[in-house]
C-alpha cells in the first residue's frame, strides 16, 4: 500500500472531495432554501415555478448534468468559468452538484416545515408580518430544526455524489484517481478498501452528529 501512497495523490484526491463536498453543500443550501420559499409561496406563479424545479432536477441523472456543463455549457455555449480546464471543470461540477441537490434540500425544508402547526403562520399574519417576514422570523427557524435529519441524509448522499465528478474532473477527485491506479496496477482490494474507509471517515461522523443533534433539537409537541 506504501507505494500506492508515494506514487498517486490519494490524500490530495479526498482532499477535493473534500472541497467540492464543502462547497456545493453551501450552494445547495442556498438554492434550496430559495426552491423552498418558492414552493410555499402564497402566488401561484411562484410555487409552480418550485414545483417544476424540484420535478426537473430529481428526475436528471447527476451525470447528465455533469456531462452537459462541459459539453454543452463549456464547449457548445462557450460558458466557461475559468481558462483553465481543470479549474473550470471543478466549478462546474461544485455548480451541478449545488443544483441537484438543492431539489432534496428544498424538499428537506418543505418537511420541516410542515411540522410547524398552521396557528404559527396564521399569528405571524394577524400581528401584520409580511410573507418573507413571516419566513425569516417564524416558519424557517422552525423548519431548519425540524428538518435536521433528512439536510444531513442529503449531505452524506451529496459527498457520496462527488464520486460522479470524476466523469469530468478526471483523477483530480478520489473515485477518479481510483479509477486510474486501477486501470495502471490492476484491481486491488486492499486498495478499494482504502478508498472505501476515505467515504466512511467522511460521511460517519456527520450521521452520528447529525443523529444526537435532531434529538437534541426535537421539537417537544
Amino acid at each position: 500500500m506504501g507505494d500506492f501512497f508515494s506514487n498517486y495523490d490519494i490524500l490530495g484526491a479526498f482532499w477535493v472531495t473534500v472541497q467540492l463536498s464543502v462547497l456545493s453543500a453551501i450552494g445547495a443550501l442556498v438554492i434550496g432554501t430559495v426552491v423552498a420559499v418558492l414552493r410555499i409561496s402564497p402566488v401561484g406563479v411562484l410555487r409552480l415555478i418550485g414545483s417544476l424545479y424540484v420535478n426537473l432536477i430529481r428526475n436528471t441523472p447527476l451525470t447528465l448534468l455533469m456531462v452537459s456543463s462541459i459539453l454543452g455549457l463549456t464547449f457548445i455555449l462557450g460558458l466557461q468559468i475559468s481558462e483553465q480546464n481543470t479549474r473550470n471543470a471543478y466549478w462546474w461540477a461544485v455548480i451541478m452538484l449545488s443544483v441537484y441537490h438543492a431539489a432534496f434540500v428544498c424538499e428537506a425544508i418543505r418537511s420541516g416545515v410542515n411540522t410547524i402547526p398552521a396557528g404559527q403562520a396564521e399569528a405571524a399574519r394577524s400581528i401584520g408580518l409580511t410573507f418573507g417576514q413571516s419566513m425569516r422570523e417564524v416558519l424557517l427557524p422552525q423548519a431548519f430544526r425540524g428538518a435536521i435529519a433528512p439536510l444531513g441524509s442529503t449531505l452524506i448522499a451529496l459527498i457520496k455524489n462527488t464520486t460522479v465528478a470524476a466523469v469530468i474532473l478526471g483523477t483530480a477527485e478520489a473515485a477518479g484517481l481510483l479509477a486510474q491506479i486501477t486501470e495502471n496496477e490492476g484491481a486491488s482490494l486492499p486498495l478499494f478498501f482504502v478508498f472505501a474507509l476515505g467515504f466512511v471517515v467522511l460521511t460517519l461522523p456527520i450521521g452520528i452528529g447529525i443523529t444526537n443533534l435532531s434529538r437534541r433539537l426535537a421539537v417537544k409537541r
